[in-house]
């Protein structure tokens, strides 16, 4: 069973969104990647190990240690804050 871990600024980024259906989609990213934790696309260079799914038009990053099966929710930001 994945342990999932979410951070500071995720939690305090997700609770800013007021619309509803957007925290829908957001809820169901997160179920879809707590099934299939490599469904993200891999990120290369300083963010290393992290993955990313596009939740229009944020993006939702998060890291996987298979060795501790533990999921991290690292941040939830705009496309432009890149």
């Amino acid at each position: 069973m994945v342990t999932v871990v979410y951070s500071t600024r995720f939690e305090r980024c997700v609770r800013k969104i007021q619309d509803t259906l957007q925290k829908e989609c957001i809820k169901a990213q997160i179920v879809r990647i707590v099934q299939d934790p490599e469904t993200g696309k891999p990120m290369r260079w300083g963010r290393k190990n992290t993955r990313e799914v596009y939740v229009p038009p944020y993006r939702l990053s998060y890291c996987y240690d298979k060795k501790y099966d533990t999921l991290v929710f690292l941040a939830f930001y705009h496309n432009d804050e890149q």
